[in-house]
């Protein structure tokens, strides 16, 4: 994991951290996205479809609007949790895939990174028994999108491999391949794009997986710079949290209806939001 991470920043002694001097990384310079990008940062989709495709329209003609104005391209990066907990995850990977295919075409760039769900997935797909508690936090709303029938609180291992089977049988090839390609991190400026969060006073480029994926405490009520203002997602909240050190965009999709994302370009950061 420490190798793929260096790989994102370079080598330590050739300057690690990237982007601008000060800003982020200390200095008094308010964080800027990279010159002539608009970044737009989607939250935890979760499943909700119809959310994401809304919030996709939003952003395509906030992008039209950008690119107009001030000459400026698009990128997208969505922080994980696409699967699980709502109705349509195979309708959400569906949609996902199509920009990838049109990323690589003539469609705006994007990141696509790992939430904790893709990775529980992605463990029940390989070892289903040890990974049963993926059924346990929305993964059975994940099959039945897919067609397979499962409920909350299996652990019988022989089970456990016949709801993989079914799975392995629905899943396309593209949604397994789109799972596997899903980045720990993405930095741009002084921006690092991560699904949960990071440990306060380790190098970015030292992070654990397990924290880019899982944390809360203690980086929520840390005041400290991670160097990067870190961009993230997994904990639910009222609304989005705009902080010298951090954005938070989990409002919580599958429960409340809302999706919401971060436009950022220049020094400049807007929040934008689908309602169903």
């Amino acid at each position: 994991m420490r190798s793929f991470l260096r790989s994102i920043f370079g080598s330590l002694g050739g300057g690690a951290m990237g982007g601008r001097a000060g800003g982020a990384a200390g200095g008094n310079a308010p964080a800027a996205a990279p010159d002539g990008l608009c970044l737009y940062a989607i939250g935890d989709v979760h499943g909700e479809r119809r959310c994401l495709e809304r919030l996709l329209a939003v952003i395509d003609r906030d992008a039209g609007q950008r690119r107009e104005e001030e000459g400026l391209q698009p990128l997208l990066v969505f922080l994980g949790d696409y699967v699980d907990r709502g109705p349509d995850s195979r309708g959400v990977l569906d949609l996902l895939c199509a920009r990838a295919a049109a990323a690589a075409g003539t469609g705006p760039a994007c990141r696509f990174l790992l939430g904790n769900h893709e990775a529980a997935m992605l463990d029940f797909l390989r070892e289903p028994a040890a990974g049963a508690e993926w059924l346990n936090y929305g993964g059975a709303e994940a099959l039945a999108s897919y067609g397979v029938r499962a409920s909350v609180g299996i652990a019988d291992a022989a089970r456990c491999r016949a709801l993989r089977d079914a799975l392995e049988e629905r899943l396309p090839e593209e949604h397994r391949a789109f799972l596997e390609s899903l980045e720990p991190m993405a930095v741009l400026g002084d921006y690092a794009f991560v699904h949960a969060g990071v440990r306060p006073g380790v190098p970015l480029e030292r992070q654990r997986l397990e924290d880019l994926l899982w944390i809360r405490e203690p980086f929520l009520s840390s005041p400290r710079s991670h160097g990067k203002v870190v961009v993230h997602g997994h904990t639910v909240l009222d609304e989005p949290q705009v902080l010298p050190n951090r954005i938070g965009l989990d409002t919580g999709a599958y429960a409340t209806g809302v999706l919401s994302a971060v436009a950022l370009h220049g020094t400049h950061r807007r929040i934008l939001q689908a309602r169903v």
